[in-house]
């Protein structure tokens, strides 16, 4: 077992096994249950299990960065996985450099616990032991950035979700969603947007939402333009109906059954 760093804070892995190769470089195995048949597995899967394994890569990177020499970990990984549909073993390596530095990337974006720390009110505490007005008043002082992902990951994700929604912010509809709006972080903001009110013109985000809204008000138009020739149709469709009824007037004659006296 050893730790990686996430955010300042150790998180401790086990990978399956380490292979110690006669030059002293390390490679990780990883043991998984889905077969390999006929020298192929399920790429999905295999993702998975490759981006598992960069983890461990990047973990035991840091473990030889502090040994002298510092050995070398192979990022050809080593996926073993039952062979056919028997419970023979078969192994294939995986080439994990892209997870690798798609994981490292991630890594060294999320803020450190230090820094989050430092930008708390002096004295906020998050102790259950609180009195629920104290403990509800700490937890209000932390920003929060809502998306629907967090709700099957975190337990405040109902608490930042409610927030999220007072505030407007376009986080609740989805970090993808947030991305593509660019410098316009609230619904308001999107809407004066779409509406010409606000916002640079030359920005590609609301260029789009101004054209969205003008394609939205030329299809409500047509549409209900054509309602209403449809309209007048039924309309006097109605009314001819109506002249052939029983008690029906016209320029000659008056009720039903004979002319008008």
């Amino acid at each position: 077992m050893f730790a990686l760093d996430v955010a300042g804070s150790p998180a401790f892995l086990e990978p399956d096994a380490v292979v110690v190769h006669p030059d002293g470089s390390w490679t990780v195995v990883e043991i998984k249950s889905f077969p390999m048949l006929d020298g192929s597995a399920d790429p999905a899967k295999v993702g998975a299990a490759a981006r598992q394994a960069a983890v461990y890569v990047l973990a035991l990177e840091q473990v030889a960065a502090r040994l002298d020499p510092a050995p070398a970990v192979r990022h050809r990984v080593l996926l073993v996985c039952p062979k056919d549909f028997s419970n023979l073993p078969t192994a294939s390596a995986v080439d994990v450099r892209k997870q690798r530095a798609v994981t490292a990337r991630q890594l060294a974006r999320l803020t450190r616990i230090e820094d989050i720390a430092d930008a708390l009110p002096e004295g906020t505490c998050f102790s259950p032991r609180l009195p629920a007005d104290e403990l509800t008043a700490a937890v209000e002082s932390v920003p929060a950035t809502y998306a629907p992902e967090c709700l099957a990951a975190c337990e405040l994700a109902f608490h930042c979700r409610d927030r999220s929604r007072a505030e407007g912010a376009v986080t609740s509809l989805g970090r993808s969603v947030r991305a593509e709006l660019g410098a316009l972080t609230t619904v308001s903001d999107v809407l004066a947007a779409a509406r010409g009110e606000r916002g640079d013109p030359a920005d590609p985000a609301v260029a789009a939402l101004r054209r969205a809204a003008r394609l939205r008000a030329e299809a409500l138009e047509t549409a209900a333009t054509r309602r209403a020739p449809q309209g007048l149709d039924a309309a006097l469709e109605a009314d001819g109906a109506g002249a052939g009824q029983p008690g029906a007037t016209d320029g000659t004659a008056g009720t039903w059954g004979g002319p008008h006296r």
